[in-house]
């Protein structure tokens, strides 16, 4: 049993990880706890304006269309620390200037959208640096364990952070959880500076790095399909930060303590997938980026068509499992498919696409919802999910598409055929 549980976190033996871990549980749980309570802020600015909460959704993600492929080639060439800590920084200011808003009653809607943007300014560097930076600290042999834990504290702060904010809300206000999250962001910049170990660009001093030599390198087959499943299922299924919200006031008409359990609860779920994932050794296969992928479609659809709020709990809970399983699925058969120089631009497109996606979506969504309901927006995004997956399995199996071995890590083996070669 000790043995499992310490494979299980393996990677937490590299101190500078740990400190890292340690630091961003603190400030992602600040973050959760922010999102919450901007969400029931603007909620509560607009009488419940879906299409408000979509487009505060949309232009915190915006900047990551113009900027996360720069940000991506700066994470190749500088020290990631260094940008790591200055882009916690500036988050700690925007939040501390919007919580002051909130605190002294001069907030208004336009405030929200103005801040929301400057924070995904921001996250368009923050997001690519963090990534790579994982890799840069364990090497290669431990990244899918330290990939996989990332995402379980991820989803410990979500769990954490949503239950916590609701609470607060209710017994302190909107203005003071914003503060809370204002202080988190101090937790990661201090870990960021205890670190002992020494990190830098893969690239010496003097080397071009350019975008598109990311591109080039993501342009092969096997990164092709998981990379284009991202954006279909980002696009039109991973919708949550919007959808969550209106399902628990639309629908289950619920108060701020109950949005906070709904959160988490899809949150616990995603916790459980990703501790489940530290015991990849290495890149998943094609297939099982396809399965993930359908079994996400499968769930979330059953979540938009659920008659109790005691059945879309439990959905949720499986909906936030399958969300993370495909999630980490794809990320690590595209990280790992890539050389560690190249990973900062290569996520950089990965972060892109997911997360360049989120906009369109949420405005997608959040017309939709206005129109039609909610439940809509689930059963729509999920049915697209489940035939992009589907469409995956079948063009994987023509192809017969082999990962090539590029990193020097371990790798699951992919059981496809293997007299053939992927795309160049």
């Amino acid at each position: 049993m000790s043995a499992a549980v310490g494979g299980v976190f393996r990677s937490l033996r590299v101190r500078d990880f740990r400190l890292f871990v340690l630091g961003q549980i603190v400030s992602v749980a600040g973050t959760w706890m922010m999102v919450v309570a901007q969400d029931w802020l603007v909620l509560g600015l607009t009488g419940g304006s879906a299409s408000a909460l979509g487009t505060v959704t949309a232009l915190q993600f915006a900047p990551v269309l113009l900027l996360t492929l720069y940000g991506g080639r700066l994470a190749d060439r500088y020290d990631k620390r260094a940008l790591l800590t200055a882009a916690n920084v500036l988050s700690c200011g925007l939040a501390l200037a919007l919580a002051v808003l909130v605190v002294t009653g001069g907030v208004r809607l336009w405030h929200v959208y103005v801040f929301a943007c400057a924070l995904g300014v921001v996250n368009s560097f923050e997001v690519p640096a963090r990534m790579a930076f994982v890799g840069e600290l364990v090497g290669s042999d431990l990244l899918p364990n330290a990939s996989a834990l990332s995402a379980a504290y991820f989803n410990v702060a979500r769990v954490v952070g949503p239950a916590l904010s609701g609470l607060l809300i209710s017994a302190a206000g909107v203005g003071r959880v914003m503060l809370l999250n204002a202080a988190s962001y101090a937790a990661t910049v201090v870990a960021l500076r205890l670190m002992r170990g020494r990190t830098g660009p893969e690239h010496k001093r003097g080397d071009r790095v350019r975008i598109r030599d990311g591109l080039r390198a993501a342009g092969r087959f096997d990164l092709v399909v998981p990379l284009t499943l991202v954006a279909v299922i980002g696009l039109f299924g991973l919708n949550f930060q919007l959808t969550l919200p209106l399902l628990a006031t639309q629908v289950h008409h619920a108060g701020a303590s109950t949005f906070g359990v709904v959160t988490a609860v899809f949150a616990a779920g995603s916790l459980v997938a990703a501790l489940a994932t530290t015991v990849r050794s290495g890149r998943p296969s094609a297939r099982l980026v396809a399965g993930g992928a359908v079994a996400f479609g499968v769930l979330e659809t059953a979540v938009g068509v659920a008659s109790s709020y005691p059945l879309s709990l439990v959905l949720l809970f499986l909906t936030g499992g399958a969300t993370i399983f495909f999630v980490q699925a794809a990320n690590h058969r595209v990280q790992l498919g890539v050389p560690p120089e190249l990973r900062g631009r290569v996520l950089a497109l990965y972060t892109l696409i997911l997360q360049g996606s989120t906009p369109l979506g949420a405005l997608l969504v959040g017309a939709l919802a206005d129109h039609w309901g909610v439940r809509w927006g689930f059963v729509i995004g999920g049915l697209v999910s489940l035939a992009a997956g589907v469409g995956a399995a079948v063009a994987g199996r023509r192809a017969g598409a082999v990962a090539v071995p590029v990193d020097d890590g371990p790798r699951e083996r992919d059981r496809e055929p293997s007299g053939e070669r992927a795309r160049p």
